[in-house]
């Protein structure tokens, strides 16, 4: 007995009956992480750490938290709004979800006068 398989149109089945596709925490999580570090101005700092981000996914919403180290003295607030932005942007656009909150918290700075001191070099 042979059973004859026929193709489906997608737009003869109803939006609620179709399946659809979950994405990872961790994975908006790393889009989000390297849309920040495409973000930064001068990019990571020297010693610095790479951005790290954390998400919380509902339904088609993610709401971001990204932690970065930036290089001082630069402007922190407009870097901080680039991240912002990029991360929305990032994540809407790869992920398809919406980001209605992406808080950045500077967890460092990073000195090129204390570098210098470390080394050895100015004083």
């Amino acid at each position: 007995m042979t059973t004859a398989h026929t193709a489906v149109d997608p737009d003869d089945v109803p939006p609620g009956e179709r399946g659809s596709t979950t994405i990872a925490d961790r994975v908006v999580a790393k889009i989000a992480a390297q849309a920040a570090r495409e973000a930064l101005f001068h990019g990571v700092p020297e010693g610095g750490d790479v951005p790290h981000a954390a998400v919380t996914v509902h339904k088609d919403h993610a709401r971001v938290r990204i932690g970065l180290e930036l290089d001082y003295p630069s402007d922190i607030g407009a870097q901080c709004g680039a991240v912002r932005l990029r991360v929305a942007e990032r994540v809407n656009h790869l992920a398809g979800m919406t980001v209605p909150e992406v808080q950045v918290q500077v967890e460092r700075l990073h000195s090129a006068h204390s570098r210098t001191t470390a080394s050895g070099g100015l004083r």
